[in-house]
């Protein structure tokens, strides 16, 4: 439908009709140019399912035509994108007409959109402030919209939204959704033909595992679990659709008819009833219950922005991928009061998260030297706003995701913040390269010390093995004070760096031979900071050997291998004289790490380090910490995993996992399927959402607990 070049050039006028203000007299250039932008990106959404720009930026130059339209009738054309429902229909099934029209639904991003939204319902119905209108919340989910029509009881078509008015036929494909009776009892409230509208989408741990087994099959990887849902809705082949394991969620009973043309809805009172009802039909419906539940009756538009509020906070532990939630007045005799526009029902609208997604282009790329040696490529990027956060710059990990993506510099690249946090490079938009695009080139020598890199047998990793590299010194120097290892308050990264520059610390040993005179006499510093410092370098000198293990950056050593390695020695350089049986004899202890700890222990630079340590006072012996506990066999939690989650009321974390130990049970630091008892205190967080949805974790409470242990 478009060339190339007619890609490149409707989305670099995207971004120039993003900030262009609008005309303050009819401009029909400026009318066609948001039209055929529009038009653009609506094929790319609706029929390829590979959008170029975020929902916030479509929704944007949606309104800007509006708004231009309505200041200036004069400009709107009957093709006019607000004059129609945005299409999805391809050539591959036959299209169908929906009972009813499947319209769009308006959008808001705040607080004050939701507040406007409710006064325009008031100025409507011509209600006073006195009158609270009831509305019903629920997810808005991500995914393939479908349209499904009962005769007699029986399914006997699903259909895509397509335009609006007409869908394609996907029947075969929607049998193939478990989630979907293939009966339903309509006829005994008297309705002989219903059509209902609903999404197809794919939970989030069902994606991992999909793109897991493509990625064995070297198959290109799903983008998102959107891409994934509806990409199966249409594929030719209806094994295929039920091999991707798509869910369906119903939300709307849009039609409802017996053989004389009787309208059963007006048997319903509330929007909220209706998806009761089709909850006891058999339908997945989203549900009342829980603490924060997926639908929810709000007496007033105070109450849906509070809850619309607190589902932005949780969606990422929601185990579906949701944009938004939708508002509808609940009432159907006021929704049928309020009506439509030709675009969107009055009586509805949905509140969008903040973007995940977003375009931008890729300026430069930096390689940085982490403590290990390890070279990571840092894409430096166009800022753009993602999740209300400004990001310019996103990790590319290693040589391989940027060969397997083909990334290349001057790419305009997809980028998402990975739950609302990291963010990352989906893919390049091949489609926009003019040809200026150059392939990234991956250094061969260190960028900083200059030093040959090297690649070790089955890892991804380019690394610089120089010890003596001043990027891996400052790097090893940050993480052997951090507090995870030995845990040095007051020197922080920057007080590293400080250091490092004045030419106080060039190996971890230094860290024990500081001249607090001259730190006191530092500028920021001062005798008491100095004598802080002191204290609390003094203190790390005892810490057990786990800790001290954990320090050295030595590759693939974290903390729990520390703990393994600590346990089984009562002298650090017990470990120089160990070949790779001996290390892996220790359950959780492989190959890899044994050749790591063996490469470390046999460099002499690294031994000499270590020696100097030990002059200056740092323990080198197993403690009391690092002595393996015994596990009570006969203990009523043995061979029971166990976290603990909020704040506990009658003993600290520290005491509760004694107990547990105590008890036979093994304390783990994550919410997984090898979870078995999760304790939960006040305040609990996303920890005891995850777990319910697992549905296999016991969860109790701090009382429960402690009565199950014995106090």
């Amino acid at each position: 439908m478009y060339s190339k070049d007619e890609q490149r050039q409707l989305f670099n006028l995207t971004k120039e009709l993003l900030e262009a203000p609008l005309p303050d007299k009819p401009d029909a250039d400026f009318a066609a140019s948001l039209r055929n932008t529009i038009n653009y990106h609506e094929w790319r959404y609706y029929v390829l399912n590979d959008p170029v720009i975020s929902d916030y930026e479509y929704d944007m130059l949606y309104k800007k035509l509006q708004e231009l339209e309505a200041a200036f009738p004069e400009l709107k054309t009957p093709d006019s994108p607000t004059q129609r429902v945005s299409s999805d229909l391809t050539e591959d099934f036959p299209t169908v007409e929906h009972l009813t029209p499947m319209l769009s639904l308006d959008n808001s991003y705040n607080e004050a959109d939701l507040v406007d939204f409710d006064q325009r319902i008031r100025n409507y119905l011509d209600l006073d402030e006195s009158f609270h209108i009831e509305y019903c919340v629920e997810p808005k989910f991500d995914g393939g919209t479908i349209a499904l029509v009962y005769e007699d009881d029986v399914l006997v078509r699903g259909a895509t939204r397509g335009d609006g008015v007409k869908g394609d036929d996907i029947t075969p494909n929607i049998k193939t959704i478990r989630t979907i009776p293939l009966k339903a009892a309509f006829s005994e409230k008297g309705i002989e033909v219903a059509e209902i509208r609903g999404e197809a989408l794919i939970r989030k741990d069902v994606f991992e595992e999909l793109n897991k087994a493509r990625e064995k099959d070297d198959l290109p990887l799903f983008a998102n679990p959107r891409n994934a849902a509806t990409g199966g809705l249409r594929t030719k082949d209806p094994q295929e659709t039920a091999q991707r394991k798509i869910d369906a969620f119903v939300y709307h009973l849009g039609y409802a008819v017996d053989r004389q043309g009787n309208n059963h809805l007006t048997d319903f009172q509330t929007h909220d009833a209706t998806i009761d009802y089709l909850g006891q039909l058999g339908f997945k419906v989203p549900a009342h219950n829980g603490d924060l539940p997926e639908r929810k009756v709000c007496k007033n538009i105070e109450e849906v922005v509070a809850f619309c509020q607190a589902w932005q906070e949780n969606r990422d532990n929601y185990p579906y991928e949701i944009d938004g939630m939708v508002v509808k007045v609940n009432s159907l005799e006021l929704q049928q009061r309020v009506g439509f526009t030709a675009h969107h029902p009055r009586w509805a609208i949905a509140f969008k998260f903040k973007a995940k997604q977003a375009t931008t282009k890729l300026l430069k790329v930096e390689f940085q030297v982490g403590k290990t040696g390890v070279i990571t490529p840092v894409a430096k990027l166009e800022p753009v706003q993602l999740a209300g956060v400004t990001i310019s710059s996103v990790s590319l990990h290693n040589e391989d995701f940027i060969r397997n993506k083909d990334i290349r510099l001057g790419d305009t690249v997809l980028v998402e913040r990975a739950g609302d946090v990291i963010p990352y490079i989906v893919k390049p938009m091949e489609e926009l390269r003019d040809g200026s695009e150059q392939p990234i080139v991956f250094p061969t020598h260190c960028p900083v010390c200059q030093s040959e890199l090297v690649r070790l047998e089955d890892e991804a990793a380019w690394r610089c093995e120089n010890p003596e590299c001043p990027a891996q010194i400052v790097q090893r120097m940050i993480h052997h004070v951090s507090k995870n290892a030995m845990d040095i308050e007051g020197l922080g990264e920057s007080t590293i760096e400080r250091f490092y520059e004045l030419g106080w610390l060039h190996t971890i040993a230094d860290i024990y031979r500081l001249d607090y005179d001259k730190i006191a006499a530092l500028e920021g510093f001062g005798p008491k900071s100095a004598e802080n410092l002191r204290r609390s370098i003094e203190a790390a000198k005892k810490r057990p050997l786990h800790r001290l293990l954990h320090s050295l950056s030595i590759h693939h050593l974290g903390i729990k291998a520390s703990k393994l390695l600590a346990a089984e020695i009562n002298y650090l350089f017990e470990l120089a004289e160990w070949d790779e049986e001996r290390f892996t004899r220790i359950k959780d202890i492989g190959p890899a790490l044994a050749h790591s700890v063996m490469r470390f222990f046999h460099n002499e630079k690294n031994i000499k380090i270590l020696r100097e340590m030990e002059a200056l006072g740092v323990n080198m012996h197993q403690t009391e910490e690092d002595r393996p506990k015994a596990v009570n066999t006969e203990g009523p939690l043995f061979g029971k995993t166990i976290l603990f989650t909020g704040s506990l009321s009658r003993m600290s974390r520290k005491e509760a996992q004694a107990k547990a130990e105590a008890a036979g049970a093994k304390n783990i630091s994550a919410v997984s399927k090898n979870l078995d008892i999760l304790v939960v205190g006040e305040s609990p967080g996303s920890k005891l959402k995850k777990a319910q949805a697992l549905g296999t974790v016991q969860i109790l409470t701090e009382d429960e607990f402690l009565e199950l242990v014995g106090g």
